[in-house]
C-alpha cells in the first residue's frame, strides 16, 4: 500500500497504538471474561459522544469521561445489586446505547451515526493522534507498573488478596483503562466493533503462546498486523476501514485455528 496522502499516515499510526495498547488489554479481558464488560462500555461511546456536542469538549475526552464514569457505576452496583454480572451488564449495555441514539435524535445533533457506530480510521487528525497517544501512553504505562498485580489478580483472586493485592484497586483499574481504550479505539473501529478488536487477538494471540508476557506481545502484533491488512483493503478496494480491520484478525484467528496448540 503506497501511502501519499498524511490522514493515511496519520489512520495507521492511530490503529496500530490502538492495535498495542488493546493486545495486552485484551487478554486481561479474555482471562477475565470481561467481552460483556468492554461491550457495555463501548455502548456507553454513543452517549459520550452526545455530551460533548452539548457541551462542546473534544468527542475523545467526552467519551473517555463517560466510559469512566460508567465504569465506576458498574463496580458500585456490582457490590450492591443482587443480579449476575452479565444481566447487569446486559441491562446497561443495551440501554446505553439506546439512550445515546434517543438523545441523538431528539437533540437534533449534526452526528454521522455510521461512522460512530462502524467507526472513521481515515478522518482521524493530528489532534485525534495526539490525544490517542497521550491516552495510550498512559495505558501503557499503567500495564507496566500493574502487571505483576493484574496478573495475581486475575489469575486466583482470593489468594491474591491473601498475599496483600489490594484487589479492589486492581479492578477499578482494569475497568479505568479499558474505559480509556474505549475512548480512543472508538474513532478506529467504532462503537459496535471495539471489543472484536479487544477480543479476536488476544484470543488468536492464547493459541501461540506459553506465557502471559508471550500473550500480550502477540495479541499487540496480531492486532497492528491486522490494522495493517484492514487499512491496505479499505485503500484498495474502498471499503469501511473498521469493519475491514475487524475482518482481517478474524481472519488471522480462523488460521491460527489451523495451528496445533503447543502443550
Amino acid at each position: 500500500m503506497l501511502l501519499h496522502s498524511h490522514f493515511l499516515w496519520y489512520a495507521l499510526a492511530a490503529g496500530l497504538l490502538v492495535a498495542l495498547v488493546s493486545g495486552p488489554l485484551g487478554c486481561f479481558a479474555v482471562w477475565r471474561r470481561m467481552a460483556y464488560f468492554g461491550d457495555t462500555l463501548a455502548h456507553s461511546a454513543l452517549l459520550g459522544v452526545t455530551l460533548g456536542f452539548l457541551l462542546h469538549i473534544q468527542p475523545t475526552l467526552a467519551v473517555g469521561a463517560s466510559s469512566c464514569l460508567l465504569a465506576l457505576m458498574l463496580v458500585y452496583l456490582q457490590r450492591r445489586q443482587h443480579l449476575s454480572v452479565d444481566t447487569l451488564l446486559g441491562i446497561l449495555s443495551h440501554s446505553m446505547l439506546a439512550l445515546g441514539i434517543v438523545t441523538v435524535s431528539l437533540l437534533d445533533i449534526n452526528v454521522d451515526l455510521l461512522s460512530l457506530l462502524l467507526g472513521d480510521l481515515l478522518a482521524v487528525s493530528s489532534q485525534d493522534l495526539l490525544l490517542m497517544l497521550a491516552a495510550a501512553a498512559v495505558i501503557a504505562l499503567l500495564l507496566y507498573w500493574l502487571w505483576p498485580k493484574l496478573l495475581a489478580f486475575t489469575l486466583h483472586e482470593e489468594l491474591a488478596a491473601v498475599e496483600g493485592v489490594p484487589v479492589e484497586k486492581i479492578r477499578l483499574a482494569l475497568m479505568l483503562m479499558l474505559a480509556l481504550l474505549i475512548a480512543i479505539a472508538m474513532k478506529v473501529v467504532g462503537v459496535l466493533l471495539i471489543t472484536a478488536l479487544l477480543i479476536i487477538p488476544a484470543a488468536t494471540a492464547r493459541r501461540l503462546s506459553q506465557t502471559p508476557e508471550q500473550m500480550a506481545g502477540f495479541a499487540a502484533l496480531i492486532g497492528g498486523i491486522s490494522v495493517f491488512l484492514g487499512l491496505s483493503a479499505s485503500v484498495l478496494w474502498n471499503t469501511p476501514a473498521g469493519p475491514s480491520i475487524v475482518l482481517a484478525a478474524g481472519g488471522l484467528f480462523l488460521c491460527g485455528q489451523l495451528r496445533k496448540a503447543r502443550d
